[in-house]
């Protein structure tokens, strides 16, 4: 299908993911103790959010909804994953480290040619992806220019063997 509109802003991000989740404070939790983020606003016992760097929030999570209940069943439509980007691949090797300590298994880690990442899922099986870009100029491209991104398996041994950031 052809664009017959301009493209989105260049610059425009998402901001943020809202989750549903069965228990909130199991939740908040585990995106403060395992992948580190802030706890920056509760709204009593049914929604918090939390964020990295003192940004209002990345990650909202709420029971309105959900509370105690099941994960929604394989095979439905829904959120496939949140990705969380790192600065740098310095980074994403202690977010991996982070992950290790707390006991969390991966649910795979791969090499994108663009980009490095680690693949998981949360307490109420919310697929989580956490990655590092590379520079764009270092992106593979084919022929006619365009990003061609593949999935290798990331080597985890090397990844862990970079430096801790100060």
């Amino acid at each position: 299908m052809e664009q017959t509109e301009r493209p989105i802003p260049a610059g425009t991000r998402i901001g943020h993911v809202h989750l549903k989740v069965s228990d909130l404070e199991r939740s908040i939790a585990w995106y403060r103790d395992v992948l580190g983020f802030e706890l920056t606003t509760r709204y009593g016992a049914q929604a918090a959010f939390l964020s990295a760097g003192g940004y209002h929030h990345h990650i909202g999570l709420n029971t309105w909804e959900s509370a105690d209940g099941p994960p929604p069943p394989p095979g439905t439509t829904g959120l496939f994953h949140l990705a969380v980007l790192y600065d740098t691949r310095e980074e994403l090797a202690q977010a991996v480290r982070r992950l290790m300590r707390h006991q969390v298994q991966l649910d795979g880690a791969s090499d994108h040619g663009v980009s490095e990442a680690i693949y998981l899922r949360d307490p109420d099986e919310n697929g989580i992806e956490l990655y590092w870009d590379r520079p764009r100029e270092e992106w593979p491209h084919d022929e006619q220019g365009q990003v061609t991104m593949y999935t290798h398996r990331l080597n985890l041994r090397e990844l862990l063997a970079l430096p801790e950031p100060v």
